[in-house]
């Protein structure tokens, strides 16, 4: 089995390429605002390898949702060329570390955080959203377990910096394991998107 494994939901961008659990890509770069060009540079590389995709597996977050979508955008794109299937996992439950269990915490903007509990890369618990008072209690809660952010967090400086890694989610997806869609990827939403309706103007005005 030829699988494709992108993460693109941090300000780093990973890519792996397994066939037959066999490991022949593996590819890191930094996503910015040059994410599109460096994600299609590193997928020509890895299609090059192997014309033949049967899986593609995307991770999905939490974190930036334009990245993760670029991602999904790519998938859809293999998807219809070359018949793969596609599968995505949280991105926390793929984290590069050696840990067999961690939390992994992350801000989730408007003064909230995200909580994830990982065991043997399920996510037993979350993501969920928390307050910083509720997220300490969680954190409180497992104090055996270390604690991974993708991006430094002030108000938890015990946390440590671990990214996602695409090999990580290859293995996942080869093993059949914590795989939470399939077809129609959407990012991991913490939240109802936020919309601002345009005010109606009033008669007379």
């Amino acid at each position: 089995m030829t699988i494709l494994a992108i993460d693109t939901s941090t300000n780093h961008g990973s890519v792996a390429l397994l066939v037959d659990g066999a490991l022949r890509l593996e590819e890191t770069f930094v996503a910015d605002r040059t994410t599109s060009s460096s994600l299609f540079a590193v997928l020509e590389r890895a299609v090059a390898l192997a014309p033949r995709l049967d899986q593609v597996t995307i991770g999905l977050g939490p974190g930036s949702y334009a990245g993760v979508r670029i991602a999904i955008a790519a998938a859809l794109g293999l998807e219809l060329g070359l018949g793969a299937q596609l599968v995505g996992l949280p991105s926390v439950a793929a984290l590069e570390t050696d840990a067999p269990a961690w939390l992994a915490i992350g801000d989730a903007r408007r003064d909230t955080f995200y909580f994830t509990r990982v065991a043997a890369g399920l996510c037993v618990a979350g993501p969920l959203l928390a307050t910083a008072d509720e997220l300490h209690a969680h954190l409180a809660a497992h104090p055996g377990l270390p604690v991974f952010t993708s991006a430094p967090l002030p108000a938890f400086p015990a946390a440590q910096l671990a990214l996602p890694s695409a090999v990580r989610l290859a293995r996942l997806a080869h093993a059949a394991r914590g795989i939470t869609a399939t077809g129609d990827l959407e990012p991991i939403y913490l939240r109802e998107p936020h919309i601002t309706l345009t005010k109606t103007p009033q008669a007379g005005r």
